[in-house]
Order: C-alpha cells, then structure tokens, then sequence
C-alpha cells in the first residue's frame, strides 16, 4: 500500500465512524457560492478537520466543511471550501478530497470556481463551461507509484468533461435563460495574480480562462472514472486586458453578484444526475 493510498483509507475510516451517507454526485463550491450548501436539504456536515489526515483549507471565504443532503432528490456531498496548491500543500494532498467523496460513493463530480477572462468576447460575470483544460503548469497529482485501486497508469485525457453532461449543461442554461460561455481552462500555481505577458501566453496556448484550482482535481477524478463538469464564473478580466488592477476583492465582488444564477444553474444540472 503506497504512503498516499494509506492516507486516504484512513480518512475515508475516519469519514465513515462519524457520517452514514451514500452521495450520488459531489460538488466542489468554489469563491462566492460558498453558502450554497447552507439552501440544500441537508444531512450532516462534518469539517475537514474532523477527518484524520485530512488538508484543511485557509483560504479567506472558504468554510471548509462537506455538507451531505439532496439537491433535487439527489444525494450530494458538498465542498464547503477547497485545498489550494499554493497553500503550500503537497498535489497528493490537494486532490485527497476528490479521491475521498469518490470512495464515498459519488460518481458524477461538478467542478466550480472563480477564473480570470482569458478570451477578449469574454466580460466579468460571464459562466465558462469548460470543455477542455491544461494543467501542465502543475505538478500532476499522479506522480509517483500508482495506486492501482483507484485507477490504471496511465489515464486517457482525450475526455477529462464529459460530453454528456456538457451537452446537459448547455440545455439545463438555454432552459433558464443563462449565456453560458465555453472554453479550456488553464490552472497556474498562484497565489499571485498573472502578469500581462504570463495572460498572453495563455491566450496563445489557447486559453479562454485561468485560475489557481479545478484542474488538478480533475485530472484525479478522471483518473478514477468519475464522470466531471465544470463552470468557471469569469470574476475578473485577466491582467493586461483592462487597466484595472487585480484584486482578491474585486473576484469576490463579482462572484457574490452572480452567485444567485450560478446556483439555479447548479440545482437544475445535478437535480438531472439521477
């Protein structure tokens, strides 16, 4: 049994001494739509550092805690805050909470986060569904020995979003009237804010959006054959492409703003994951 492996059986032991719930999907609730557990049917909670071994996020906003209830009749566990790699945690740690909702039983994971524009038809406010993403700016959290039990050597990411539930989210934002964007969204290390020329490299790698998470965490899902959707909410025009500068504030200013149309669209799409 690897080291990693070890540590996540633990904190799935730990999981189940304290909470009896079996989650169909699971959720990761990125920056503004942090109270959207608080409206669901809920269960139980349990924080993170309840859970032996378990990262515990820092990140001002972000409660860290699982929620379990049902959206819809569906049963969810909720991220209530995510482990960021610049925290200065370890890949392995960063994704132990995708590994761990995955063991508990969920197999559909919707990713959430707050991204800066990358693409010029963009504004701030706009939802991105992301249809593909680059991650090579991180460390992949499959380095090292394999762990067999969750997934194969060397995973296939011709697919990493499911094209099924991306057509699904296309259909659940026309029925509600919501533009939804589409694009690749690239992950960088952080925590600083990316330069201007760092934005343009992006743009010509061929970004449309960029953020400090998700990505990872995807590549680990889909490692284990999770299905996986994703929105970012573009809370800012990245650096360069306005004369503004950056500001943790300003992402959750817009994030907050558009929060109430995130979260319909949140609840209709999981509410179809039954």
């Amino acid at each position: 049994m690897t080291k990693a492996y070890k540590r996540l059986t633990i904190a799935y032991e730990s999981f189940k001494k304290k909470i009896d719930f079996q989650p169909r999907a699971a959720l990761v609730l990125g920056s503004g739509l942090g109270d959207y557990a608080e409206g669901i049917k809920i269960e139980a909670t349990l924080d993170y550092g309840q859970i032996q071994g378990f990262p515990v996020s820092t990140v001002s906003g972000h409660k860290g805690r699982f929620v379990f209830g049902f959206v819809k009749g569906v049963p969810v566990v909720v991220m209530q805050g995510r482990v960021h790699y610049y925290e200065g945690y370890s890949m392995e740690e960063v994704v132990l909470p995708i590994r761990l909702m995955k063991m508990m039983g969920a197999k559909y994971l919707f990713l959430t986060n707050a991204a800066g524009g990358v693409n010029y038809h963009f504004k701030a406010g706009d939802f991105m569904m992301i249809t593909d993403q680059i991650s090579s700016f991180v460390p992949s959290p499959l380095i090292g020995p394999n762990i067999e039990g969750l997934g194969q050597r060397f995973p296939d990411m011709s697919q990493i979003y499911d094209k099924e539930l991306c057509q699904m989210l296309r259909d659940t934002a026309r029925g509600l009237g919501i533009v939804l964007q589409e694009g690749t969204y690239l992950q960088l290390g952080g925590p600083n804010f990316e330069s201007p020329s760092e934005v343009k490299m992006c743009r010509i790698l061929g970004a449309d959006a960029v953020g400090m998470s998700t990505a990872c965490e995807a590549v680990a899902a889909n490692h284990m054959g999770m299905r996986i959707c994703g929105v970012s909410c573009i809370s800012n025009m990245a650096c360069g492409m306005t004369d503004q500068p950056l500001s943790h504030e300003e992402v959750k200013e817009t994030a907050d703003r558009v929060a109430p149309q995130f979260k319909q669209l949140i609840t209709e799409a999981i509410g179809q994951m039954a």
